[in-house]
Formats: C-alpha cells, structure tokens, sequence
C-alpha cells in the first residue's frame, strides 16, 4: 500500500502514463471507431488488471463491499467510461496537444468539487496554481478555435 508520503511519485507517474495514453490513443484511433477503441481499450485493461490484482495477492471478494462503496464505485466506473468515451472521440477530431490540456481541466473541477462535497480546503497557492491552469486551458481552447477556425 502506499504511503502518504509517496503520493507525489504516484501522481507523476500518472501523469507519464496519462500523457502516453494521449499519443499512444492518436496513434491507434486513426481509422477505428472511438467507442470500439474505447471499448478494446477497456478490455485489455480488464485483462492487465486482473492479472495484476491476482498475482499480487490482492483479490478480494466484492460481495463483502459495503452498499455504500459499491455505490460509489459503480458511480466511479460510469463517470471513467463517460470521459473515456468522450476523450478518444476528442483525440479523433482534435490535436492531441490540444485535447490532453483541455481534458486536464478536469485538475480545477476536482478541486472544486472536492472543496464543495470533501471538505478540502487548498490554500492561496494551491488556488492561483488551479486558477493558472484554468487560464491555460482557455489560451489553449481559444488559440485552437482560431487554429481551426471555429
């Protein structure tokens, strides 16, 4: 399990997978539907999951899942699935360099979410740096509305 102390070296590794998933997804979406895409993809991750889980020693039965966190993990499923769907149909018309930003505004709704339903509070700092990273995302949104002439 990781430590409170690793969430960092976690997170950036995310953010390594997360930036290949953009360009590795432009690279195999080209000329494939974006829901089979979507769909394969889940699949395999099906597959390297389980196969993890298990030899990990990590297999648990879900029958013994509380309601409410089956509740909540259902809930979580079907939000990852509704942005996946909407992401490869993204990187399908877009640039890649522009759809990745854009999807990563989901970094200021989180934030704001978790302060509205968590309980979170960031300080100052933690606030501008989600503010600077809205802006980006709109410089981002606007300089390809121009590039594309929307």
């Amino acid at each position: 399990m990781a430590t409170s102390s690793s969430w960092f070296f976690w997170a950036a590794l995310s953010a390594c997978f997360a930036a290949l998933t953009a360009i590795l997804a432009k690279l195999g979406i080209q000329g494939v539907d974006s829901d089979f895409a979507t769909l394969f993809r889940t699949v395999i991750i099906v597959f390297v999951l389980a196969a993890f889980v298990s030899l990990a020693g990590k297999w648990t039965d879900p029958r013994l899942l509380s309601p409410r966190k089956v509740l909540f993990l259902s809930l979580s499923a079907l939000a990852t699935g509704a942005s996946w769907v909407c992401y490869f149909r993204a990187l399908q018309v877009g640039a890649a360099s522009q759809v990745a930003p854009v999807d990563k505004f989901s970094l200021v709704l989180v934030a704001v979410f978790a302060y509205a339903f968590l309980g979170e509070r960031p300080s100052w700092r933690e606030w501008l740096g989600i503010g600077l990273v809205a802006v980006g995302v709109v410089v981002i949104a606007l300089a390809g509305k121009r590039a594309t002439g929307a």
